[in-house]
């Protein structure tokens, strides 16, 4: 692929692997926008947007934002000009739902995801790191039971969606442990061996 054409990424990864270090990394890289749910969801807000009084509504109710609205947000958002060279995703699609949306969404354009970055980690490791940033942090709330329940959760959750990305032959398994560095340089050699060039 030559550096002119879109990249399209997503990242997954379990909480507390690194995973938006990477994608702010990731991005630079291939001069692209780091795209996460969450901060599309805060801007809305902060904006005082349809779309973001409808999110705040719904998350003032304590409920889980449905994915026709977070399809809405990410359609919405993909129309913008930055995305022009491609983006990074991150945070979405949790659902299969979500993949199969922005499947045909991308699908409009001819275009699809070129590669979906998966950072293996161990979770015993991981679970250990987020109780170290937990006390320094002072986070009472985050006992290693909660944290394992948030490991056990996106493991259930992503498991699908990484099934369904496996069957188009577009995900990167890259081992997440390490340092920021060791990481973000097994990513770009995996995105190269799929002639993904970074930009930057």
């Amino acid at each position: 692929m030559t550096n002119t054409a879109a990249i399209r990424l997503l990242i997954v990864g379990a909480p507390g692997a690194g995973k938006g270090t990477q994608a702010t990394g990731l991005a630079e890289a291939y001069g692209i926008p780091a795209i996460s749910t969450g901060d599309i969801f805060r801007a809305n807000i902060k904006n005082g947007t349809e779309l973001g009084k409808r999110v705040q509504e719904i998350t003032a109710q304590g409920q889980l934002v449905p994915d026709s609205l977070t399809n809405d947000l990410i359609a919405d958002r993909l129309t913008e000009d930055d995305v022009a060279p491609g983006f990074l995703l991150d945070g979405y699609p949790r659902t299969v739902g979500q993949v199969e949306f922005l499947t045909e969404l991308l699908a409009r354009d001819d275009a699809k995801l070129d590669a979906v970055v998966k950072l293996e980690t161990d979770t015993d490791a991981v679970v250990q790191r987020l109780l170290k940033r937990a006390e320094e942090q002072g986070r009472v709330d985050d006992t290693e039971d909660v944290i394992r329940h948030r490991q056990e959760v996106y493991q259930a959750e992503t498991a699908r969606v990484i099934d369904a990305y496996a069957e188009q032959g577009v995900v990167v398994e890259v081992d997440g442990m390490g340092t920021v560095d060791e990481v973000a340089q097994r990513i770009l050699d995996g995105l190269k061996a799929r002639g993904l060039e970074p930009r930057k």
